[in-house]
């Protein structure tokens, strides 16, 4: 499961540059699109939303027709469909919990994008029900409260935090480069480069 700590953090775009490398490495992968607040997995892989996960679960119907290919070899897309008006509810109910059991019986990886977690509760609740989180942060967007909420609310219901990707990070002015620098490329490691903060 991708989650943030708030919006315009990049996380539905982190699901589809992941699902891509992972199909690419020979995976067969499911993006599941479980933002039903604010679906776009559609958009990014080119897709109609009239029918997806919403519809599946609120008419209980076989969700395994609303599976769509892509056009990336090994990636297929379960979009998130038009917005219910009660999104919690939905992917706290035991349907979901079945499809998600089923699902993984069926494909390598499933990647299952979801709101951000501090604005609502569908992530944490999603949480309980995965094999592991992945927190995307926008660098030097994010605020460190903010960030503190997401992680903490995770560990609340017990979720297994698998990493954190820093989005939208600049490598040549951030620390991680400089650090790189002096511990991989630097002829004299007794000379540690002076650290820069990120402008």
């Amino acid at each position: 499961m991708i989650t943030s700590a708030g919006p315009r953090e990049g996380k539905s775009t982190t699901v589809a540059n992941l699902a891509v490398s992972m199909a690419q490495s020979g995976k067969s992968v499911l993006v599941l699109d479980a933002d039903l607040r604010n679906p776009t997995q559609h958009k990014l892989f080119g897709l109609d939303n009239r029918e997806g996960l919403s519809v599946a679960l609120v008419q209980e119907q076989d969700y395994r027709s609303y599976i769509r290919e892509t056009a990336v070899s090994g990636v297929m897309v379960l979009t998130g469909g038009p917005i219910p008006p009660n999104p919690a509810e939905l992917v706290g109910s035991k349907r979901m919990k079945r499809l998600l059991e089923e699902v993984s019986e069926q494909f390598d990886i499933i990647l299952i994008d979801t709101p951000p977690i501090v604005a609502v509760t569908d992530p944490a609740i999603l949480a309980q029900d995965v094999d592991g989180v992945i927190l995307v942060m926008a660098s030097g967007e994010v605020h460190k409260d903010y960030a503190q909420s997401a992680k903490e609310l995770l560990d609340k219901v017990g979720a297994k935090i698998l990493g954190v990707v820093l989005n939208k990070a600049d490598m040549k002015t951030s620390d991680y480069y400089y650090y790189y620098y002096y511990y991989h490329g630097s002829d004299n490691p007794k000379k540690k480069p002076k650290r820069h903060k990120n402008r």
